[in-house]
């Protein structure tokens, strides 16, 4: 493997153990490509390992045409779930340990069964989840200043930073989620609208991409990991102080306070 490759991946991991941001690592390590870009990615998720950390998920990205227009981006990628970055309905959830964190609400899934093997069809995709629940997600970047291209972001793990899970599961059966609406609260003002198609048209195809690329590449996802299947509308910069609730159709609420 290319050292170049590995010297990106030590950046980003200073960048976020320093809480200081760095400038595109495509410019300053010519990473080239989305394969040279995910195995920058998964040398960190390896070394995350190495430490004792634990996946949960795996979460979708860049999947509402706002927030690609928003990064200047024009296709989805995926990130690791740690179990670091979990919290639920209600908690603090501690921003400031972010560099330039931004909110969106998203529908999460949670895995009923395994799902490996060859890529699955729909339906053997839709048999593998037990529940939906509504969920924030606090992404971050390691790039200074949100400057980046899709290559910088996936190898920052698509952005990753924490994530807030509904306390309440829902079956998906009886839910239209393509036209479920969303409502973000921002300091108790609206900041953010949008509805389920906005989600590379359905919440649910933007979750089977998911579990297609992740077989396709032999990960697959296993039962009880959550999916962050993507933003439902644009997403809004948060900092400590700040609280945030989102209001997602018959799915409910969910909200946090950011410290």
């Amino acid at each position: 493997m290319s050292i170049h490759l590995h010297a990106a991946a030590e950046a980003l991991r200073q960048a976020r153990e320093s809480g200081q941001t760095i400038a595109a690592i495509t410019q300053s390590y010519q990473v080239s490509g989305l394969d040279e870009a995910y195995t920058v990615a998964q040398i960190n998720t390896e070394y995350k390992l190495s430490q004792g950390s634990r996946i949960i998920g795996k979460k979708v990205g860049l999947t509402s045409k706002a927030v690609q227009q928003q990064l200047g981006v024009d296709q989805p990628d995926f990130g690791i779930l740690f179990d670091d970055m979990e919290y639920l309905d209600g908690d603090t959830v501690p921003v400031s340990q972010l560099m330039q964190p931004k909110i969106e609400a998203e529908i999460a899934f949670i895995l009923g069964r395994d799902l490996v093997g060859p890529i699955p069809s729909w339906g053997e995709f839709i048999s593998t989840l037990a529940y939906a629940l509504p969920a924030l997600e606090i992404v971050d970047s390691a790039i200074r200043n949100w400057k980046i291209t899709l290559e910088d972001t996936v190898a920052d793990n698509a952005s990753c930073g924490l994530f807030v899970l509904g306390n309440q599961p829902i079956e998906i059966g009886s839910l239209n989620l393509a036209k479920v609406k969303m409502e973000l609260e921002h300091n108790k003002v609206v900041a953010s609208k949008g509805n389920g198609a906005a989600c590379l048209g359905h919440p649910l195809k933007a979750a089977w991409w998911l579990a297609r690329t992740m077989c396709e590449k032999g990960i697959g996802l296993k039962a009880g990991e959550v999916i962050l299947s993507g933003a439902l509308g644009p997403m809004v910069n948060v900092k400590a102080g700040d609280s945030v609730t989102a209001y997602i159709g018959r799915l409910g609420s969910v909200s946090c306070q950011l410290v």
